[in-house]
C-alpha cells in the first residue's frame, strides 16, 4: 500500500532520518524527520494557478508545537493549541528565512509551508530539524525551489565548537548560533554569544556551514529517488517594458536617488510610479503589477551601480559611514530609566520598567513552564514611516524584539547581586534602516539611565553589500533603500571587547567568507564608533536605581518559617502586603525579598517579617496580646504568630483567685519568656513588669 523512501545519516553521534510515501501523501511534499525521540512532520502544498493580484511571493510557513509530543495537556480553559507562541514565530521564522530567496523572481505561486512537531524527547531539539525537514519536502514536492537547505546549530564551550549541542551543553556554552543554506553559500545565521572575537563568530559560521553539507547530500538523494515533476512557471516577457521605462525614468529616478530626505525622495518616486502605469492603462497585456516589477528592477539597477562604480550612496555617504547620531536619557519623568535614540531617520525611545520576581513572565513550553526574567518589547507603528496601517504586534515586531533581547541579555547582572525583573519597551518612532539596532543602543542607554549595573555598553549596527559578479561593496548602518535593494541584511551588535549578537540574512548564493570577514571587520569599526556617541550622553550605570523605582531588600528565613510568612491560602502574606503597601516575594530557598516605593512600607513589612519568624528569646520581653483565658492561666500571642502561656501564678505579684481578674481576652500585654517546656513556651507578665 505505501511506497515509502527512507534516507539516514549520522552527524557528531545521532543519528537523522528523513522518510516519505507513507504520511500526508495528497500535499505536494511531506516528510517524517526523526532524531532521537524528536519527530517533526514537514508538508508543503503549493497553489496550481498564481493570484494576478498578488505583486510577491506568498510563502506562509507555520512552525506548530503539539503539547502531545511531549506528553502534556495544554492549560487555559479550552485545553487545545491556540495561536502560535513567541517561540513558535520565531521558528517559523526561521525557517522562513533560508527558504525564501531560493524561490525565482516570476514564481508567485501561493505556498504553505507547515512543519510540526509531532514527539518531542526534551534533549534534540526540533528548530534544526524543521528546517531540514522543511527543505527535504520542498525538494520532492517539484515545485521551483533552488535548493536543498541544510542547517546546523553550533556551540563554543571551552574553546571549542560543538555541533549540534544539547540543552544542557548550550547552558555551559558562550555561544547559541544557527546557520543555514545551501553547499555553496550561507543564506542565514541566527546567534546569541558572550563577547565572541569577530574571528571566532566567522570560524563558528563556517564550521556550521560545513557539517550541514552532508545533510544537504541526504536530501538530494532522497529526491532523486522521489521527487515529483518539475512545475512548468511561466516566464512574461517584459523586455519591451524594459526598454521603455529605462529610456523614460531613467534621469528622473536618478534625480530621486540623489534626494538625501526620504519623505521627498519617497514623493517623487511614488509620482514616477503613477506616470509609468498611466503609460499601460490601455494595454490589456501588461499589468499595474508588471509595469511596478519593471520599476522596481530600474531603481535597483541604479541605486546599486551607483554604489558599485561610484562609491556613491544614496544620502551621499561613504561606504562605512555612518549617521550623525544623537542621544539622551531620562527624558521621561515617571519611568524607571528612559532613553531616546536617533540616528538619521531611524529613531526609538526606549523605556526600562523595573519589577520583582512576582513580575517574571511565565511561559508554558513543551519542556515544561519557564519564568523569564528579561522582557524587550519592540512596537514599529505604522506613523514611523509615514504610512496608516494596522496596530498590533506582528512576526516583525517578535522577531525584532527578540534580536535586541539577545544583544543585551548577556550584559545583565545576575539575579543575585540585582534581584529585579526587567521590562524594556521600544517605540519605533522614526524608521529609515535599522530600528532593531536602534532598539539595541536605546536598551542599552535606558538600562544605565534605570541604575542597572549592566557589564558593558551594547551598541548594534545594520551593514548591507551590493553584488555583482566579482565586484562588491559592503555598506555601514544601511537606509531602508539600501537593505530593499542590496544583497544582505547583515545586523552586528555587541560591546567593544565582543559580538553579543549576530543576525544575518543573504538574498543571494555568491556570498564569500572574505565578504563576510570584511563585513564584521567594517561593522566592529561602526560599533565602536556608535558606542563613543552613546557614551556622550551616558558611559555608565547610575549608581542607584531612580526615586520612583521600588527598593528592594532581603532577608532569609528558615525554610521551616516559608509556611508561616506565606500562611493559609497566601493569607499571611497578603495581609502583609496590604498593611505595608510593599511587594512581597518569597522563594523556596527562603530568601524573602521586599520590593517598596518608600522606605516606610518596605520597613513594615521587613517587620511583620522579622516578627512572624522571630524565635522567642530566653528573659527577653516582648509585646503581645491575650487570646484566650483558661482556669489555669492565659493564651498569649507576640512575635506575630508565636503563642506562649502566662500561668495563673505568673500574673501578678499577689494571689491570683480568677484569670480574669488580671486580664481579659484581646488586652495588649508585656510577656517575659521564662522558660521552654517541650516546645511550649512559658511566660510571665508579673516578671515583665519588674
Amino acid at each position: 500500500m505505501f511506497k515509502v523512501n527512507k534516507k539516514e545519516i549520522e552527524l557528531n553521534g545521532k543519528k537523522i532520518s528523513l522518510e516519505t510515501g507513507k504520511i500526508a501523501r495528497q500535499a505536494d511534499g511531506a516528510i517524517i524527520a526523526r532524531c532521537g525521540e524528536t519527530v517533526v512532520m514537514a508538508t508543503v502544498v503549493g497553489a496550481k494557478k498564481v493570484n494576478p493580484e498578488v505583486d510577491y511571493f506568498p510563502l506562509s510557513v507555520n512552525y506548530q508545537e503539539k503539547y502531545y509530543s511531549a506528553g502534556k495537556i495544554p492549560g487555559g480553559y479550552f485545553k487545545r493549541e491556540a495561536r502560535p507562541t513567541e517561540s513558535e514565530t520565531l521558528t517559523s521564522r526561521l525557517i522562513d528565512r533560508p527558504i525564501r530567496p531560493l524561490f525565482p523572481d516570476e514564481f508567485r505561486n501561493e505556498v504553505q509551508l507547515l512543519p510540526t512537531v509531532i514527539s518531542y524527547d526534551k534533549e534534540n531539539e526540533s528548530d534544526i530539524l524543521s528546517i531540514i525537514a522543511s527543505s527535504a519536502a520542498l525538494a520532492i514536492s517539484g515545485m521551483p525551489f533552488m535548493g536543498p537547505v541544510g542547517a546546523s546549530r553550533v556551540g563554543f564551550i571551552d574553546g571549542k565548537y560543538v555541533l549540534n549541542p544539547s540543552k544542557n551543553e548550550l547552558e555551559k556554552s558562550k555561544l547559541d548560533l544557527v546557520v543555514a543554506g545551501t553547499k555553496d553559500a550561507v543564506l542565514m545565521v541566527e546567534s546569541e554569544a558572550i563577547g565572541l572575537s569577530e574571528e571566532e563568530m566567522l570560524k563558528a559560521v563556517k564550521f556550521g556551514h560545513e557539517n550541514f553539507i552532508p545533510i544537504i547530500k541526504m536530501i538530494e538523494d532522497l529526491a532523486k529517488d522521489c521527487k515529483k515533476p518539475d512545475w512548468i512557471i511561466e516566464k512574461k516577457d517584459l523586455s519591451e517594458v524594459k526598454k521603455r521605462l529605462d529610456k523614460e525614468f531613467t534621469a528622473e529616478l536618478k534625480k530621486a536617488f540623489s534626494i538625501k530626505d526620504k519623505q521627498e525622495r519617497s514623493n517623487l518616486i511614488s509620482n514616477i510610479t503613477e506616470r509609468a502605469k498611466k503609460l499601460y492603462e490601455e494595454d490589456e497585456n501588461i499589468s499595474e503589477l508588471d509595469v511596478n516589477h519593471e520599476l522596481k528592477n530600474l531603481e535597483k539597477k541604479i541605486v546599486r551601480t551607483d554604489i558599485l562604480k561610484n562609491k556613491k550612496r544614496i544620502d551621499g555617504r561613504g561606504l562605512a559611514d555612518v549617521r550623525p547620531i544623537e542621544c539622551e536619557v531620562g527624558i521621561l519623568p515617571r519611568t524607571h530609566g528612559s532613553a531616546l535614540f536617533t540616528r538619521g531617520e531611524t529613531q526609538a525611545i526606549v523605556t526600562t520598567t523595573l519589577g520583582t520576581s512576582d513580575d517574571e513572565q511565565r511561559i508554558e513550553t513543551l519542556d515544561g513552564l519557564v519564568r523569564q526574567r528579561f522582557m524587550l518589547h519592540y512596537n514599529f507603528p505604522p506613523f514611523s514611516v509615514g504610512e496608516t496601517g494596522r496596530i498590533g504586534t506582528g512576526r516583525r515586531e517578535i522577531g525584532h524584539g527578540k534580536l535586541a533581547w539577545r544583544a543585551i541579555k548577556s550584559s545583565l547582572p545576575p539575579k543575585e547581586s540585582f534581584p529585579y525583573t526587567f521590562r524594556i519597551v521600544s517605540e519605533i518612532t522614526e524608521s529609515n534602516g535599522s530600528s532593531s539596532m536602534a532598539t539595541v543602543c536605546g536598551t542599552s542607554l535606558a538600562l544605565m539611565d534605570a541604575g542597572v549595573p549592566i557589564k558593558e555598553p551594547v551598541a548594534g549596527i545594520a551593514m548591507g553589500l551590493i553584488k555583482e559578479g566579482k565586484d562588491f561593496s559592503v555598506l555601514s548602518d544601511i537606509l531602508g533603500d539600501e537593505d530593499h535593494l542590496g544583497d544582505m541584511d547583515f545586523k552586528v551588535a555587541g560591546t567593544k571587547n565582543g559580538i553579543t549578537s549576530l543576525q544575518m540574512d543573504i538574498k543571494i548564493t555568491g556570498i564569500t567568507f572574505e565578504i563576510m570577514e570584511q563585513a564584521l571587520n567594517q561593522a566592529k569599526d561602526g560599533r565602536i564608533h556608535i558606542l563613543g556617541e552613546m557614551n556622550k550622553a551616558l558611559d555608565k550605570s547610575r549608581a542607584d536605581v531612580g526615586k520612583h523605582t521600588p527598593k528592594m531588600e532581603k532577608i532569609t528565613v528558615d525554610k521551616k518559617d516559608i509556611a508561616t510568612v506565606i500562611g493559609k491560602g497566601g493569607a499571611t502574606i497578603r495581609e502583609i502586603v496590604e498593611k505595608s503597601g510593599a511587594k512581597v516575594d518569597v522563594n523556596d530557598e527562603g530568601v524573602v525579598t521586599v520590593a517598596a516605593p518608600d522606605e516606610e512600607s518596605r520597613n513594615i513589612a521587613l517587620q511583620f517579617i522579622k516578627d512572624l519568624t522571630a524565635k522567642a528569646e530566653l528573659n527577653k520581653i516582648y509585646n503581645g496580646k491575650v487570646m484566650k483565658i483558661m482556669e489555669f492561666g492565659a493564651f498569649v500571642n507576640f512575635l506575630g504568630k508565636q503563642d506562649g502561656l502566662v500561668h495563673i501564678s505568673e500574673l501578678a505579684d499577689k494571689r491570683v483567685a480568677k484569670v480574669t481578674d488580671v486580664v481579659k481576652e484581646g488586652d495588649e500585654v508585656k510577656v517575659k519568656v521564662i522558660g521552654f517546656d517541650r516546645g511550649k513556651v512559658k511566660l510571665s507578665i508579673k516578671q515583665a513588669a519588674v
